[in-house]
């Protein structure tokens, strides 16, 4: 069998949320069905870590499809075009979009509807795209995947979607992230804080991820609890930042907050992994991959009450309204001001993302892509 499978967001020292679900996802199929092609179509030159074994394909299909114009061209002329010559039995859409043009079966994965519910955090002309095409991406896709029982019963609601066409495969923590040890936790603060515990977020720098009210609660809580505690923020900066950017100019506690950009695996494992907890404030997520490293790095959660966080975190989390600073201010001073209750946060932690596993979500997504081809 010979499977397509659209690669354009695997991108070296790039990946975020839809790029690591893609390849962690990605570098079980290829290696536990040696007898089957993948055709991995990349828009641009790639990283050759990427071609996790000897039955992959690789093909650049150009121009790179980074804008809604591209990806008209690319999904819907340029890939169908390049893929005839290869004749897959089904193509593989990990990030939302499809083609509207080709008779290759194919299983879209969607990941969130967070353009309709937060339209103001996405680029005028991706918002339109959105708006336009989604459901005629959905009505093409012979199958639909989503990463949590939250984000089907939205797609359920806001398309009329038959509940049998949506399978659900949640994501899970990376393997590396896990708990170390004092020694290594000392030096990583002794790095980057100069020894000082700190609260953490990471993710893309991106109104949605409310970084601005993240900022306010880190003042409230500074106020309450007068401390050397810091702020440590691991991301690259992706999106209408301007604004946080000025913030912090003439931010009160400027010399607390250290902003990282994006860093290596390795680095944000040690960083995550050190942490006093992370803080999670996101307005919307459809599975919130952060949340889940840091608790199977052993190191207690503050997340948003909102979307799929509550369903992904269960009892393992303390939740706070992204809209109001002070609930997050209160539960970072909670876990300040209550050992006991931040060491029951971690063991919680841990024990849920035990419940979450790639090797589990990828052979799911095999599934799957087996029934495409049928259909």
């Amino acid at each position: 069998m010979r499977i397509a499978v659209n690669a354009i967001f695997l991108q070296k020292d790039k990946l975020e949320g839809y790029g690591h679900y893609a390849k962690e996802i990605l570098s079980r199929m290829v290696v536990n069905h040696p007898e089957h092609e993948f055709i991995f179509v990349f828009d641009r030159p790639f990283d050759p870590s990427f071609l996790f074994a000897g039955n992959i394909t690789p093909i650049i299909v150009k121009p790179a499809a980074r804008h809604a114009l591209a990806y008209l061209y690319w999904y819907n002329i340029a890939a169908p075009l390049a893929l005839k010559k290869y004749k897959p039995d089904c193509w593989w859409q990990p990030y939302g979009f499809c083609s509207l043009t080709t008779g290759i079966p194919q299983l879209m994965v969607i990941h969130d509807l967070a353009y309709l519910h937060h339209p103001g955090f996405i680029a005028w002309h991706h918002r339109i795209f959105y708006q336009l095409f989604t459901a005629k991406f959905i009505k093409k896709a012979n199958s639909l995947v989503t990463v949590s029982e939250f984000s089907k019963a939205d797609m359920v609601k806001q398309f009329k979607i038959a509940v049998n066409k949506i399978e659900v495969i949640s994501g899970a923590a990376r393997a590396d992230f896990q708990p170390i040890g004092w020694q290594e936790k000392e030096a990583v603060k002794a790095m980057h804080t100069q020894g000082s515990e700190y609260f953490l977020f990471t993710g893309g720098i991106h109104p949605r991820k409310n970084l601005l009210n993240l900022l306010k609660a880190f003042s409230k809580f500074k106020k309450w609890q007068q401390s050397n505690m810091k702020l440590l923020v691991a991301g690259r900066l992706a999106w209408k930042y301007d604004s946080l950017v000025e913030k912090l100019k003439s931010y009160k506690y400027r010399e607390d907050v250290v902003m990282l950009g994006y860093l290596s695996d390795k680095e944000l494992q040690e960083i995550t992994a050190s942490a006093y907890a992370l803080v999670y404030p996101s307005f919307f997520e459809g599975f919130g991959l952060p949340v889940m490293e840091a608790m199977q790095s052993g190191v207690p959660v503050i997340c948003s009450d909102t979307s799929s966080m509550p369903e992904i975190a269960a009892d393992a989390a303390l939740y706070a309204s992204p809209i109001e600073p002070d609930t997050i201010a209160k539960q970072m001073l909670n876990l300040y001001k209550n050992e006991s209750l931040r060491d029951e946060m971690i063991r919680k932690g841990l024990e849920r993302a035990k419940d979450f596993n790639w090797d589990k979500a990828a052979q799911n997504m095999w599934d799957q892509l087996m029934t495409t081809t049928k259909k």
